[in-house]
């Protein structure tokens, strides 16, 4: 892998991705643990998403190293930065648990028995059901809604969350102790000459 594109290191410019895709997808994760029905639309693009933004950190780090070795030892940043991906996975497991357990929940609904009760025609009131085996009165029909989540499906959805929110603060302080390690003696410098 170059060390440099045109010029300029390579590592800012992968980390940028960093920055960008794992945020989006650390929010794109939370919003389909937390909706359902956003699962089905937008599910397959939250992976895909958390996917490219969890293959860029190697390259990231890589880079990182290569840096390191032409201006010095980073400190913190480099422990930091290495850690990043420990966080990433976790997110990329929990992001395509969320839509695999929707697809087999859509499925299970989809592919109910004909036993399962079905609306009777509509009458003055509260919707009658009926069973299709007997043709006796059910409960009250409910109307369509989202399938019922299922206990696994809701200890994913909250795993999901806070996973997604622990990535976002280590994205945060890697970002931090990166900013500090190439800005800090630069702006208090400046300052100073005023």
């Amino acid at each position: 892998m170059p060390d440099t594109v045109n010029g300029l290191p390579l590592h800012p410019l992968v980390v940028h991705a960093v920055v960008v895709l794992l945020p989006l997808a650390c929010l794109g994760v939370i919003a389909v643990a937390l909706r359902g029905a956003w699962r089905a639309r937008y599910g397959a693009l939250v992976v895909l998403l958390t996917a490219v933004a969890t293959a860029a950190i190697p390259v990231a780090t890589s880079s990182g190293e290569n840096l390191e070795r032409r201006v010095g030892n980073p400190g913190e940043h480099a422990e930091l930065g290495d850690s990043l991906i420990w966080f990433a996975l976790p997110l990329l497991v929990v992001s395509v648990a969320l839509v695999l357990l929707h697809r087999r929940t859509a499925r299970a609904v989809v592919s109910a028995p004909a036993s399962a009760p079905v609306a009777a025609p509509a009458t003055v009131g509260s919707p009658v059901t009926t069973s299709a085996a007997s043709g006796a009165p059910a409960a009250p029909a409910e109307t369509p809604a989202a399938p019922t989540r299922s206990p696994v499906a809701i200890v994913v959805a909250v795993l999901a969350v806070v996973i997604a929110v622990a990535t976002l603060v280590q994205v945060y302080r890697v970002g931090d102790s990166g900013a500090r390690v190439v800005w800090q003696g630069t702006v208090s410098s400046q300052t100073g000459d005023r």
